[in-house]
């Protein structure tokens, strides 16, 4: 039955919105758009900065950025990955039983306030847990840009995956 055909026999349907992928929706190769982008505002990086007690005056004294290389101030590198991180739940670890680690974490361009950052993610390896037989891990390769299209940041992370019929939802 299409849509206007249920509409018209007035039935309900009730459709739960999906957060994350199961190890079955993972195929090696395909890539992650994440959207929607997210630019980062002045104020993200100085309450960032104070709240993991990061002071370096290149993150919240404007009159000392001024007088750096970049002109300005830096975006927290913290606040950077983490943001990047986050925009990669929805599409990778949204269903994930744990995150088992991050590396090669590379920074290669500075991030400023007023920065917009789009990240993708490549799925490099899926495999069966060898201990936990409804969960397998997935490691992925995330990449980072600014609205320019430089790539600011790139990591690559494995979580722990379960199958369908096996997440904490499926309960």
């Amino acid at each position: 039955m299409d849509a206007k055909a249920i509409a018209a026999a007035g039935e309900t349907r009730r459709i739960r919105a999906s957060y994350g992928r199961y190890l079955e929706d993972f195929i090696v190769g395909d890539i992650y758009e994440h959207r929607p982008g997210r630019t980062i505002t002045e104020a993200d990086n100085i309450h960032f900065s104070l709240l993991t007690m990061n002071f370096h005056p290149m993150h919240c004294d404007a009159a000392y950025a001024a007088k750096s290389e970049f002109g300005r101030l830096l975006v927290n590198s913290g606040l950077t990955v983490a943001i990047v991180l986050g925009m990669t739940v929805n599409d990778v670890s949204g269903k994930a039983v744990a995150n088992l680690g991050w590396k090669e974490i590379k920074l290669s361009a500075p991030v400023f306030c007023g920065d917009t950052l789009y990240a993708e993610s490549e799925v490099l390896e899926k495999r069966e847990s060898r201990s936990r037989p409804t969960q397998g891990i997935v490691t992925v390769h995330t990449r980072a840009f600014n609205q320019d299209g430089v790539q600011i940041m790139e990591f690559i992370r494995s979580a722990l995956i379960p199958k369908r019929g096996h997440g904490v939802d499926d309960a």
